[in-house]
């Protein structure tokens, strides 16, 4: 019996109609993309493409000094009625001497050059100098010539088009090396910025990393789904946050004004630095005692709470006397430290940045103060409180959080787009924030716990898609229009993208660890932070060492992009020499690219190795 499958019809149509499809598709890309092979084999282009594959060969590393024999050989371009052009002009042939043959010729004739007494083995241009003066710089042809053991070279010479009733010249330029090679200014110039470049790469990675590993944790499916909220605590402590922004914001400032005007001189600066961090000491053994016979009364309770702010106040000001210190340290011993005085300039660039960022600290822990301590007040709110109240409540409260939420971000869109309209920018998304809120309390049972984790996870992984988006030569543009054109662009245009890649690598990492010591870590009763500095961390450090290591090999070939668009590192280099057309230097730099690359893969591979 046969047993085999009659062939369908159908079938061989389809494949027929899939294969015919696909050539259609690959014969529209060959149209899009322009493939003309026709173009590749032109004689133009092969002399272009031999010429800078030659040039690209030879980097420009090494060279010796050169010296020069210049000879020029007077010509008619075209010959005189009464010259026969065979006769040439007399030459001393004790020293390097030009014959071309004939003596004068037509515009666009080829003529025989010939050398003697030339230097053996030099190369140089010979050119044709237009112009009664044999000392014009302009020159015109391509032709090189190299003379052999004996000085001496043959070669033939278009003459160009450009007649004159004057003389004219044929001029040989022969070089020849003397001394050691040494190192081109090409190979001193792609040192630097390839040490920029290294340090670059550095810089963005580790402030990247240090900024990801907190957002990785948020970021995080596993350990963000099991965090939920009554609607109370989630509205107050939406409220909690801009207020206490505002406040904290305020407050540190008001305490760099104070620090500012009264710690001008750098042993006040010492005093400060040195009496804050004990005053501070003996404040927090004041107010948090380790052990209390009889509960503190409501007097004492109050008097604690203001010596820990003052304690805090205390810390933002030994902040800024710090910052103040390192400033005029830097700026100080920056000259006198001659070679090192980078040290300087490095305690000035902290000092300022300690300064810029510390009332931003300020601000976000004033606000995540805030937000915990209304978060907690509205927990236990919705624990004793009847339903009927938490109702009312949720009422009011999520709908005065709606409102401030869509309000800051009607401002927001008012200040990209400048729509001058309060209506549409302020009030209307407020109204809408309230509505939104006042349904949601409606919708949601008084007492019922909400996934806010989920909520914040799906924000914050959106926002690192948003941003990871974006490639690093976008934000280097941008970033060279904020601090202008040079290295600190770089940084942080590859530091954010950094902060976005690594955040998201990191947050899948997690997300991948066993549950198994998680489980065991919550069952004890541990608070969120302890559960991550138990269950998580342990699991977390090797994939997050091998993270970090490859994004710095990443980061040091991105540098050498960025380096086009004004960010700083060998790329500006690269860039500048290809647009001059100067390959051999280009060369140089891809060398050295290469170079660095091999050998950051090399030191990640055997870090790796040691550490994981």
């Amino acid at each position: 019996m046969n047993n085999k499958k009659k062939s369908s019809p159908w079938k061989s149509i389809q494949v027929g109609l899939i294969t015919f499809l696909v050539m259609v598709i690959f014969a529209y890309g060959f149209q899009i993309t322009k493939v003309d092979l026709e173009e590749l084999r032109s004689e133009n282009r092969q002399q272009s493409l031999t010429r800078v594959t030659r040039a690209l060969a030879q980097p420009e590393i090494f060279e010796y000094d050169q010296v020069e024999e210049v000879v020029n050989f007077s010509i008619y371009v075209p010959c005189r009625p009464d010259d026969s052009g065979e006769a040439a002009p007399e030459q001393n042939t004790s020293e390097p001497y030009l014959i071309v043959t004939p003596g004068c010729a037509a515009p666009g004739e080829v003529v025989q050059v010939e050398g003697f007494n030339f230097a053996p083995y030099t190369v140089g241009p010979v050119r044709f100098i237009p112009g009664s003066d044999s000392s014009n710089v302009v020159s015109l042809g391509r032709e090189n010539a190299e003379t052999d053991a004996d000085g001496h070279f043959l070669m033939s010479m278009e003459i160009p088009k450009r007649p004159s009733d004057s003389v004219q010249y044929i001029r040989a330029t022969l070089r020849r090396n003397i001394g050691s090679p040494h190192f081109t200014q090409t190979a001193y110039d792609t040192w630097n910025k390839i040490v920029e470049t290294v340090f670059l790469a550095l810089l963005a990675t580790v402030f990247g990393t240090i900024l990801a590993i907190p957002l990785s944790f948020i970021a995080a499916r596993n350990l963000m789904k099991t965090v939920k909220s009554p609607l109370t605590s989630i509205a107050l402590s939406v409220l909690g946050w801009p207020i206490g922004i505002v406040i904290g914001f305020i407050v540190v400032r008001w305490v760099g004004d104070f620090s500012s005007v009264i710690g001008s001189n750098a042993w006040v600066n010492i005093a400060s630095i040195l009496i804050s961090p004990a005053l501070m000491w003996f404040g927090v053994r004041w107010a948090l005692p380790q052990e209390e016979i009889n509960l503190p009364s409501q007097s004492v309770r109050f008097a604690r709470l203001g010596v820990l702010f003052m304690v805090i106040l205390i810390g933002f000001y030994g902040l800024f006397q710090l910052a103040s210190l390192a400033m005029s340290a830097g700026k100080t011993i920056e000259v006198p430290l001659g070679s090192f005085g980078f040290m300087g300039y490095f305690l000035f660039q902290v000092g300022d940045i300690v300064a810029i960022i510390t009332p931003v600290l300020g601000a976000l822990a004033a606000g995540g103060a805030l937000s915990s301590v209304l978060g907690r007040l509205g927990q236990y709110g919705s624990e004793k409180l009847p339903a009927s109240g938490i109702k009312v409540l949720n009422l009011i409260l999520t709908t005065i959080a709606g409102a401030t939420v869509f309000g800051l971000v009607g401002q927001l869109v008012e200040w990209l787009y400048q729509i001058g309209e309060p209506l549409y920018t302020l009030w209307l998304p407020m109204m809408t924030g309230a509505i939104a809120g006042l349904l949601l309390a409606f919708f949601t049972k008084p007492k019922d716990s909400l996934p806010i984790g989920m909520v914040i996870y799906s924000i914050t992984r959106t926002f690192l898609n948003a941003l990871r988006s974006v490639e690093a030569l976008v934000m280097a543009i941008v970033f060279v229009i904020a601090v202008g054109i040079g290295p600190f662009a770089g940084v942080m245009a590859l530091g954010l993208h950094t902060i976005v890649s690594l955040a998201k690598l990191y947050s899948e990492q997690v997300e991948s660890i066993l549950s198994g010591p998680l489980e065991a870590i919550e069952a004890t009763g541990a608070n969120r932070l302890q559960t991550i500095i138990y269950a998580v961390i342990p699991q977390i450090i090797p994939p997050y060492i091998s993270y970090t290591m490859y994004r710095w090999d990443i980061n040091v070939r991105m540098s050498t992009i960025i380096g086009f668009v004004g960010g700083g590192g060998i790329g500006f280099l690269l860039q500048q020499n290809i647009n001059l057309l100067n390959y051999r230097a280009a060369s140089a730099q891809m060398l050295a690219i290469a170079i660095v690359v091999a050998t950051m893969d090399y030191i990640s591979s055997a870090l790796r190795e040691k550490v994981i």
